[in-house]
């Protein structure tokens, strides 16, 4: 059944496509950016363009995951314009690059803000009208780097993680309310995406230097993370676009907690399993096993 779907994170890559490919499937799409008159402009028209020449119901409203204020605006311009709100795509985010000391805890709390407490604040603004209805799905962009911790993107992976945890655990309440959640893990992509071209890399250029025996192996990253994919194989994440949205396409209740999308044959999936058996049988030797189940309730 068609939905209405929020993508935070729309103007380039993975939110970008999925919000072209959840469109062209049926959905009402509400692709989020930060600043579309401004900096995002041009993506904007883009997007539009695409919507318009196919007749697509698409439309684009401005979110900044780092302003609660602004959730909550873009929030109830989705409730006002189509009385509902189905789904949460949390995708947007951002790669810090470059050798750990030399970020500065100023620079890794910008990052956690926008890759952990930006779906915090998105959270906050859909779920209490999710809550009401008893219904919704929360998809989650994580990170196959979650699980294998390459190297020269600490920052980033220990925001993946911690957003990967606040769904985990959001997911044992809010399924209460008959809220689902997935956690969609891509493995790395080297094109089709801006997010190693946006990166950003350290400020304290001082510290940075002392590591400069490893500089080598920084400037062979790309190439290391191409090396991984077998011959042939074409990593595009518009992979990432359809996966989530055949999964948006199962029925209520049949959506899965994880999807991996990997090119690089990292074996995400096996520590997945492991991990959830463990979390599950932990879980339940507390007594809270009825939380591992999502609740389907009608109002």
């Amino acid at each position: 059944m068609p939905s209405v779907v929020l993508i935070t994170g729309a103007a380039t890559g993975i939110g970008n496509l999925s919000a072209r490919s959840l469109a062209t499937a049926g959905h009402t799409v509400y692709a989020s950016m930060y600043d579309p008159g401004g900096r995002n402009a041009a993506h904007l028209k883009k997007l539009l363009d695409f919507g318009d020449e196919r007749r697509l119901d698409l439309h684009v409203v401005e979110l900044d995951v780092q302003s609660q204020q602004s959730a909550d605006a873009a929030v109830k311009i989705i409730l006002g314009e189509s009385g509902r709100l189905d789904t949460v795509v949390h995708n947007a985010g951002h790669l810090f690059v470059g050798y750990v000391e030399a970020f500065t805890a100023e620079d890794i709390q910008r990052l956690f803000d926008i890759n952990a407490l930006g779906i915090q604040r998105v959270n906050r603004a859909a779920l209490p009208h999710m809550r009401e209805r008893r219904s919704g799905t929360l998809l989650y962009i994580g990170s196959t780097t979650s699980v294998v911790v390459p190297p020269f993107l600490g920052p980033y992976v220990a925001s993946k993680l911690a957003a990967d945890a606040l769904a985990q655990a959001t997911a044992y309440e809010v399924g209460q309310f008959g809220i689902e959640t997935t956690i969609v893990m891509p493995g790395p992509f080297t094109k089709g995406t801006e997010h190693f071209p946006n990166a950003s890399h350290t400020t304290d250029t001082a510290t940075a230097q002392a590591y400069s025996a490893l500089d080598d192996l920084v400037a062979r990253n790309e190439q290391a993370t191409e090396s991984l994919f077998e011959p042939g194989v074409d990593a595009d994440p518009a992979a990432v676009a359809e996966e989530i949205t055949r999964i948006l396409a199962l029925p209520a209740g049949t959506r899965p907690l994880r999807s991996v999308v990997d090119f690089t044959n990292a074996g995400v999936e096996e520590v997945n399993r492991v991990m959830r058996e463990a979390r599950e049988a932990f879980i339940t030797r507390m007594g809270f096993g009825e939380l591992l189940q999502v609740k389907t309730m009608q109002v």
